[in-house]
């Protein structure tokens, strides 16, 4: 398992930290995700052979947060 930190903005609240965390956890290969909207962090621990950072930055993005480059 790998474990990916990412910058995202755009969230709030604990509803915005929920949408996210529901939508990576939706995904297969998705082991765990924890969102934190004050330090507008989210973090990721991953089967990287199954999803790959891009396609969980893609999933954070669609959730309508924008994912630090």
């Amino acid at each position: 398992m790998k474990q990916t930190t990412l910058e995202v903005t755009g969230m709030a609240c604990d509803g915005c930290e929920a949408t996210v965390t529901d939508a990576l956890e939706a995904l297969e290969g998705v082991a765990s995700a924890t969102a934190d909207h004050e330090a507008g962090e989210v973090r990721v621990e991953h089967d990287e052979t199954t999803v790959d950072e891009i396609t969980v930055s893609g999933t954070i993005e669609d959730a309508g947060y924008d994912v630090a480059t």
